[in-house]
């Protein structure tokens, strides 16, 4: 008999998935500090990367990394081998926070932006590539949400179609739509930093 394992609300997986967390999963729930260790130092660049990238906040992407962090600990003594990569039960995890957050400042609209820490940049080259990374920021910031996940998911956390239509709770096809749109978006957003470079 296959496993089954519940990834969110109406979705069930039902073939065995080759998960190469699996064993780490298996000592985390054991208690292992030395497994919670490494299952830190391999995933959480990548839930503080997913978080920033969706949010724009450095301080609200380690608070969902924290989350993130403190679930998969928990869920790790009830995981099944074989149903699901961990990762991706991770992603979603921290999609879905993300989500929360994006809702509240929707709510709030006398929320503040947050403060952005300018560093000094002694170069000109340097000033030059900062503005334009906070361009490209500001532009991926500015795409629809769903459309901003499935870039991140894709191009930033480097998953594939496959894995963000899954973690999206859409087809592939869709996702390669958001991704078409996003693609066009920055590309009429950004033109002139393109053409600045030829």
């Amino acid at each position: 008999m296959r496993p089954t394992w519940s990834l969110s609300a109406g979705q069930v997986v039902t073939t065995p998935v080759d998960d190469p967390d699996a064993e780490l999963v298996q000592r985390v729930a054991l208690g292992d500090p030395a497994a919670v260790q490494a299952l830190m130092a391999r995933k959480l660049s990548r839930m503080l990367a997913l978080a920033r990238r969706m949010l724009g906040d450095p301080a609200e992407a380690e608070d969902v990394a924290q989350e993130v962090f403190l679930r998969a600990w928990k869920q790790a003594r009830v995981w099944k081998p074989g149903a699901g990569k961990f990762d991706t039960w991770m992603h979603r995890v921290a999609l879905n926070l993300c989500y929360d957050r994006l809702r509240r400042r929707r709510e709030d609209p006398t929320a503040e932006p947050p403060e952005q820490v300018d560093p000094a940049r002694s170069a000109e080259s340097g000033l030059i590539a900062t503005a334009a990374a906070e361009r490209v920021r500001d532009a991926v910031q500015a795409l629809p949400e769903r459309q901003r996940a499935a870039l991140i998911l894709c191009h930033y956390q480097e998953l594939s179609n496959i894995e963000a239509a899954e973690l999206l709770e859409v087809s592939v096809e869709a996702v390669e739509s958001l991704l078409s749109r996003a693609r066009r978006t920055l590309r009429g957003a950004l033109a002139d930093l393109a053409e600045g470079r030829e």
